[in-house]
């Protein structure tokens, strides 16, 4: 059983980017420990990041039917994209929504996410835990 984490525009930037809201963990060492954490339960991960919409969409479209799980964090993508959530759509598995800040508690405009709808759980505002609280929910399913 294979799971996807898709991470979107600028998390690549993890550990360096406002370490004030983000922390300094990395994406790979995320990437690591989710890795980990599914490794344990007999599962593989497939981790993609990209600061492109469009090869969001394009890795969501070849993964229909090939994953058992999808770990999101969408960043600014969850306030502004239609066509991401569209192709989320097409996925029966079990999807999470992760954001690392708490976006209720931040700016307005990041208070409606365009993903939430489409996905069976949201997590924002545990950190980078969030992560690890994603792997979970969907080792549970």
């Amino acid at each position: 059983m294979k799971v996807l984490l898709l991470n979107g525009p600028n998390l690549n930037l993890l550990g360096t980017r406002q370490p004030e809201i983000y922390g300094t963990i990395t994406l790979l060492e995320i990437t690591n420990a989710v890795s980990a954490k599914l490794s344990a339960s007999g599962r593989t991960l497939e981790s993609f990041q990209s600061n492109s919409e469009g090869a969001l969409i394009d890795k969501i479209q070849e993964s229909v039917d090939k994953i058992s799980g999808l770990i999101i964090n969408p960043a600014g993508l969850s306030h502004t994209s239609v066509s991401l959530r569209d192709a989320l759509s097409c996925l029966s598995c079990p999807k999470v929504e992760v954001h690392i800040s708490n976006i209720y508690a931040r700016e307005d405009f990041r208070h409606h996410s365009y993903i939430s709808p489409v996905v069976n759980c949201v997590i924002s505002g545990a950190g980078v835990f969030g992560y690890q609280l994603a792997a979970d929910y969907l080792i549970s399913c």
